[in-house]
């Protein structure tokens, strides 16, 4: 069976995002989805000095090693003043240490929920460019603008949004 890590770029414990990813691995089919929680790799902040001292944290190398035992990542990101959550781009600081080519070459589908009308289209842009340049396969990239008005209960309610992540979840699938 297939393996596919979710997870969310937010470490609050009522994450839209983490709302969003779940749902969309709800949607995967014969598919097993981890769904991680950015809480449980919390490390130190990262710089070149700390990695001198004390080399990189072994939660660095554990969710590299998630990756690398995966089929495919979704991961919907939280935009905090137009950038990844300090969360995130701590977490990802690190394992790009541990392994450069960070997504190793897996199909990841990009989303992005927000409580604003943009869905997180800066954070989306951000890592658009740059995740590629981490061997991440792009499949899709997801916006879920104004998160409470189209998201109910665990599913997306708003039915042009729901349809476009579903396609999206298809394309995703079709590549693993």
């Amino acid at each position: 069976m297939k393996r596919v890590i979710a997870l969310a770029g937010s470490n609050s414990s009522t994450s839209i995002n983490k709302q969003l990813v779940a749902y969309a691995g709800s949607l995967l089919e014969n598919v097993e989805v981890d769904l991680l929680d950015l809480n449980d790799f919390e490390m130190p902040i990262y710089s070149s000095d700390r990695e001198n001292t004390n080399g990189q944290p072994q939660l660095a190398k554990d969710l590299i090693e998630l990756i690398k035992n995966s089929d495919g990542i979704l991961i919907s990101l939280a935009e905090y003043n137009g950038a990844y959550s300090g969360a995130f781009k701590n977490i990802f600081d690190w394992i790009s240490r541990v392994e450069q080519k960070t997504f190793l070459g897996k199909p990841m589908l990009l989303m992005a929920a927000s409580p604003g009308g943009r869905g997180g289209a800066s954070v989306l842009a951000m890592a658009e460019d740059r995740f590629p340049r981490h061997d991440a396969q792009l499949t899709g990239v997801f916006s879920m603008p104004s998160f409470y008005n189209n998201f109910k209960e665990g599913a997306i309610i708003n039915e042009e949004l729901n349809e476009i992540l579903k396609n999206h979840i298809q394309t995703f699938s079709k590549s693993l």
